[in-house]
């Protein structure tokens, strides 16, 4: 499953949905009255890497991302800021694994040029939320913000590094969300699909002990780019 998947099942849930509103009572008429309110939310995640390389490594780099998908599972916090604007609260664990490829190194030598990256994220977005206003029951909206990551599985302090096979990231991450879904009354609950880009804002990159390391050496930056497509019950 990669990316275009992703989107294409957003886009295919919310276009039924949009068929199938008419003729429909309203459901939780009083619910964007609401000062506060909580939920929580699932779904999965494709993460990969953007890269740069540093122009001043004489030999040529040829480093590759394989992503797979991932859990997100977390709980909502909503302040009502304006009829149309809220300010929402995320905190939650996210999980994946990237397979990243030296294939400048020896390809014949996986311990050499495969390093496997399982992560586990404290993943805590603070996100803007701009709503229009509800057509039945419906309510699409727009999401933009920030987030902090605390990577559990980063090895940061570890004492080894790519010469003894243990690739390191930074623990502590800060990213940028920008997204797009549709608030759906139902009977007794909010049901909100969202899908949103997550992006990387500082250099996730812990360097190898040797600064000409063949692994790390020729990044410049590598942060964190993925897709997240979130299943909210509020």
């Amino acid at each position: 499953m990669n990316q275009k998947i992703l989107l294409f099942i957003f886009f295919v849930m919310i276009s039924k949905v949009f068929l199938a509103q008419r003729d429909r009572v309203e459901n939780l008429p009083s619910f964007d009255k609401r000062k506060i309110h909580y939920g929580f939310y699932l779904g999965l995640n494709q993460n990969d890497f953007k890269l740069n390389y540093k122009n001043s490594v004489i030999a040529e780099p040829d480093i590759s991302i394989e992503p797979a998908v991932g859990f997100n599972v977390g709980l909502i916090a909503e302040l009502r800021l304006h009829k149309n604007l809220s300010l929402r609260f995320e905190p939650g664990l996210m999980s994946n694994t990237k397979v990243i490829s030296f294939n400048h190194l020896d390809i014949s030598n996986p311990a050499q040029s495969i390093r496997e990256v399982s992560s586990t994220f404290l993943h805590a977005p603070l996100v803007f939320k701009f709503s229009t206003d509800r057509y039945k029951n419906m309510r699409p909206y727009l999401l933009g913000g920030i987030s902090y990551d605390y990577n559990f599985s980063s090895n940061e302090d570890n004492q080894d590094d790519n010469s003894a096979g243990q690739f390191r990231m930074k623990t502590h991450n800060f990213m940028y969300e920008l997204g797009v879904g549709v608030d759906i009354y139902l009977y007794f609950f909010k049901f909100s699909p969202s899908i949103r880009g997550v992006f990387a804002i500082n250099n996730e990159t812990k360097y190898d002990d040797d600064p000409n390391s063949q692994w790390t050496a020729p990044i410049n930056f590598m942060g964190t780019r993925g897709v997240f497509l979130n299943f909210a019950f509020e």
